[in-house]
């Protein structure tokens, strides 16, 4: 979540159980289109996402105009550049409240470019979870800092690489197998306890989460690092094991078999090798989402996870889509959001990680959301 924020690791991770599902063009091909390719825009509410814009722009403009924000060398006609945004964001200052001065404002500094017609979209969420300051009782589970020989630098291939020194050796750091055996043990990086391994597995999944603390606090945490070993879904796992059907992957039946299979779980929990580490984040108010890669608290259905290698951060993306319904059944969603987050396995053009919130409710439909629709993102117009 993220995201350097922290890494958005989307539950979407999760459910790769198969290589059954469409994958998303590795390559961008924008296509010019007009607003009116923007199924639903003239029901939208503009100027309800101006707040969200205008946050993005005072990260922007305080940023060297020359910063990459992503996207490939000639494959962006504007935006891939925090100066390409400074007429857009100058613009945004003197924009009034109301839907028709948001609605111009956008038309007037955002070409749409059509990514995809068969993109593919996925939900993630803020897991809320409890948690003690000490561990007692049923919390024995440690929530582990970033501890301080874990080390980023470059190989001789000049490729970055994670890992400790060891012997004047530079090793891998340790795996998810040997920090639950206590390789970490006994070096006071506990920053709460939990009631569960699982509890744990799927916080880190989501790489953010409030911490419901039994005095009654609320606490956030967010992503601090990840330990280099490479994500193994463990929806994957259980499937060429036959022990679940690729069609019976979910959040709700994951948990389920964890918790029917308590002599399994932790070696199947282990599988996966890769390893969260985590950091308060109390200054952000608790309803506002987690920070993003950008460094702006996300919003509930208005934030969406991104690949940084073919769309640059902050970009307006349109969603033409179907998302499950708290009641049951689905419903048909259009609607703009930022591109204001990264996903280790949001890869791809035409491939998206919607923030659904916190919550129970917001559980489900991440939980469920994987669906195909139309992707568009709109481009800001360079400074005249």
């Amino acid at each position: 979540m993220h995201i350097a924020s922290r890494f958005t690791l989307g539950f979407s991770l999760l459910l790769l159980a198969s290589c059954a599902e469409p994958q998303p063009e590795s390559q961008l091909a924008l296509t010019p289109v007009s607003y009116a390719m923007l199924d639903g825009w003239s029901a939208e509410a503009p100027e309800t996402l101006l707040p969200q814009l205008r946050s993005e722009c005072h990260r922007l403009m305080r940023l060297p105009p020359e910063t990459h924000l992503g996207g490939e060398a000639g494959s962006i006609p504007n935006g891939s550049s925090a100066g390409d945004w400074q007429g857009a964001c100058t613009a945004l200052q003197s924009v009034g409240g109301t839907s028709e001065a948001a609605r111009t404002y956008f038309e007037q500094w955002f070409a749409p470019y059509l990514v995809s017609d068969q993109a593919r979209f996925t939900g993630y969420y803020e897991p809320q979870l409890y948690a003690s300051s000490v561990k007692q009782g049923a919390f024995q589970t440690p929530l582990y800092a970033q501890p301080a020989d874990l080390v980023r630098t470059k190989d001789t291939a000049g490729e970055t690489v994670t890992g400790r020194w060891e012997g004047g050796k530079f090793v891998p750091y340790y795996t998810r197998a040997e920090i639950n055996h206590g390789a970490l043990a006994g070096r006071g990086l506990e920053l709460a306890w939990l009631r569960s391994p699982e509890d744990l597995f799927f916080l880190q999944i989501q790489g953010s989460g409030r911490l419901v603390m039994t005095d009654g606090s609320v606490r956030r945490v967010g992503f601090a690092a990840k330990n280099g070993s490479p994500y193994v879904p463990i929806g994957r796992v259980l499937v060429e094991r036959h022990e679940m059907a690729a069609s019976d992957i979910s959040l709700r039946s994951l948990r389920d078999w964890l918790a029917a299979h308590p002599d399994k779980a932790q070696e199947v929990m282990e599988q996966n090798p890769d390893y969260v580490f985590f950091k308060s984040v109390d200054t952000i108010p608790l309803n506002r989402g987690a920070p993003g890669a950008m460094g702006v608290p996300l919003t509930p259905g208005r934030s969406v996870a991104i690949d940084r290698a073919l769309l640059p951060l902050g970009v307006p993306v349109w969603i033409d889509t179907r998302i499950p319904l708290a009641q049951g059944g689905e419903g048909h969603w259009t609607h703009l959001t930022f591109g204001q987050d990264v996903g280790s396995d949001i890869k791809g053009a035409g491939r998206a990680d919607l923030f659904t919130g916190w919550g129970e409710e917001a559980e489900s439909v991440a939980g469920k959301l994987r669906s195909q629709g139309r992707m568009i993102v709109l481009l800001p117009h360079p400074p005249a």
